[in-house]
């Protein structure tokens, strides 16, 4: 049997989210979820019919999606290849997608832009995270307004699954999880025609206090915070979501 791990250890991110496994791992992504969690989130937002909206990080594009169904002109950028050719087949006069990475400013004012679903701290390095917030304030006009939906750290450190099996279109994913200097690690492995495959997810263990430095640190205001996709308010013992609502000041 042959072995495959990461090609490139220094763009590991890109080639998991960039690979067709990610795609059938995820399969399930619940389309009438986001349909209802956008539609609460412009109505919170207030945006006016014909805002532009920057979705960073918009992987196959079911939140852009739904952002232009709902009379929003959107711009989807991604750095997977594979997600943006899905996701440019759904593309109108209306809504784009485009191969970028979301650390560095489009140099194009949107009135919203929006991070969704744990689309941020996949760099090892604060650094990245304070040089993605500040390009996300670039693509921003004066008080427009962000969004950042994040996953709640206090609530995954007390029920992580350290292990499971997800068998998906003819393929045993074995994923371990772990917490490990302020970092959730995800490994996923898997044998397909006789190749031994394995990746890896690294996402920054951050909490609402870490993004509020954040925040202050790229000059951004944090305006509301929720829980949920059912924009609940935050609570940090009880709370799946992190999502946060800020404005360029």
């Amino acid at each position: 049997m042959s072995e495959i791990s990461i090609i490139d250890p220094k763009n590991e991110y890109n080639n998991w989210f960039n690979s067709p496994f990610y795609h059938k791992l995820y399969n399930n992504r619940d389309y009438s979820e986001a349909r209802s969690f956008i539609s609460k989130l412009v109505n919170y937002l207030n945006l006016k019919k014909n805002s532009t909206i920057l979705d960073a990080a918009c992987g196959k594009g079911r939140h852009a999606i739904q952002l232009e169904k709902l009379g929003y002109n959107v711009t989807g950028i991604d750095l997977s290849e594979n997600s943006i050719h899905e996701a440019k087949k759904s593309e109108n006069s209306n809504l784009k997608f485009l191969i970028h990475d979301i650390s560095k400013p489009l140099n194009i004012k949107h009135d919203a832009v929006f991070n969704l679903f744990t689309s941020f701290g996949y760099s090892e390095s604060k650094e990245k995270d304070l040089q993605i917030l500040n390009s996300i304030k670039q693509n921003l006009k004066e008080n427009g307004l962000g969004v950042i939906d994040f996953f709640n750290i206090i609530n995954i450190k007390k029920n992580i699954v350290p292990t499971e099996t997800i068998n998906k279109e003819g393929i045993e994913f074995k994923i371990s999880r772990k917490i490990e200097d302020n970092t959730v690690i995800k490994n996923i492995s898997f044998v397909d025609n006789d190749i031994l495959y394995s990746f890896k997810e690294k996402v920054n263990a951050l909490t609402l206090e870490d993004f509020k430095d954040y925040f202050q640190k790229t000059n951004l205001e944090l305006i509301k915070v929720f829980g949920d996709y059912n924009l609940k308010n935050y609570d940090p013992n009880s709370s799946d979501r992190l999502i946060m609502i800020f404005k360029n000041k």
